[in-house]
């Protein structure tokens, strides 16, 4: 609606995970790091945790999209699963053949089928990476059956990878008794954290850059301090604010988002800190 008026040659601030829109922030490039080094070490598990819109999601695309062809890799994204679902999901993932029937009530012949196709991507050299996003919601007898998957190994790496993306809530549910063997083999971890405030105006600008901007700052300093304090640095609320004010702006005929754009936008959005002034404290 509004990229002819700013000259953009898509939208700079959808939500979904672009993966062409990620910063190399210092959090996303230390959590990226933690990635390659943990599975370049054959860790068997690794564990990556944010609050809800810190660009986990992203985050998990990015990563598997930059993988090399040494690595066969899975990805599940709604992991609310039962153990025997959750394996068949894997298998799914995996291209593994299933018989036509038997397979779906019979755990011990698809933990087998499983293992057999690890052995083989293992035997050609390759190693084997499962994603799951959203791991929190995991439940703990599925944790379980990922824990027993993993114990295969060779002399050198596990036979699969697994990487837990996961909300925080994620630590609670690893802390239960019951998967407290999955806990100890959790080699790697990151927790991601929301945008620090002098990293808020760089991520608009780069957004707005990929996205086909070419003109001078379109965000005002002071709608930046706003849009900071709404968001505390949260890069969904970010794009969703950002976004609002930009229809706004057009709305207007202006060129600029200007402080009033983003107050008004905050008003619109009830996930937004509200602009109550004396809670809202000193920046940054």
């Amino acid at each position: 609606m509004y990229k002819t008026h700013f000259g953009l040659l898509e939208d700079p601030f959808s939500i979904t995970p672009d993966t062409n829109f990620l910063i190399p922030t210092q959090g996303y490039q230390e959590a990226f790091n933690t990635l390659s080094i943990a599975v370049q070490n054959g860790a068997g598990f690794i564990k990556i945790t944010g609050e809800v819109g810190t660009g986990k999601t992203l985050l998990c695309r990015k990563f598997l999209s930059d993988l090399g062809p040494e690595y066969v890799t899975a990805y599940i994204h709604s992991p609310y699963l039962e153990p025997q679902t959750l394996l068949l999901a894997l298998a799914d993932e995996l291209a593994v053949p299933l018989p036509d029937s038997g397979v779906n009530n019979n755990q011990h012949l698809l933990l087998k089928l499983l293992t057999q196709a690890l052995s083989e991507i293992a035997y050609q050299g390759k190693r084997a990476v499962l994603c799951i996003d959203e791991a929190q919601a995991m439940p703990l007898l599925s944790l379980e059956a990922l824990r027993l998957l993993s114990n295969l190994e060779t002399e050198r790496y596990k036979l699969l990878q697994v990487v837990l993306f996961g909300q925080p809530e994620l630590d609670g549910k690893l802390s239960h008794k019951s998967v407290r063997q999955l806990l100890q083999r959790i080699i790697f971890q990151y927790h991601l954290m929301p945008l620090a405030y002098d990293e808020v105006g760089h991520y608009l600008s780069h957004r707005l850059s990929v996205a086909g901007y070419r003109g001078g700052p379109l965000f005002l300093s002071d709608a930046v301090d706003v849009l900071y304090r709404a968001t505390r640095g949260t890069p969904r609320l970010i794009n969703i604010l950002a976004h609002k004010s930009l229809l706004l702006a057009y709305g207007e005929g202006s060129n600029q988002v200007t402080k009033s754009h983003i107050l008004a936008a905050v008003a619109d959005t009830p996930a937004a800190r509200q602009p109550f002034w004396r809670f809202w404290g000193h920046l940054p």
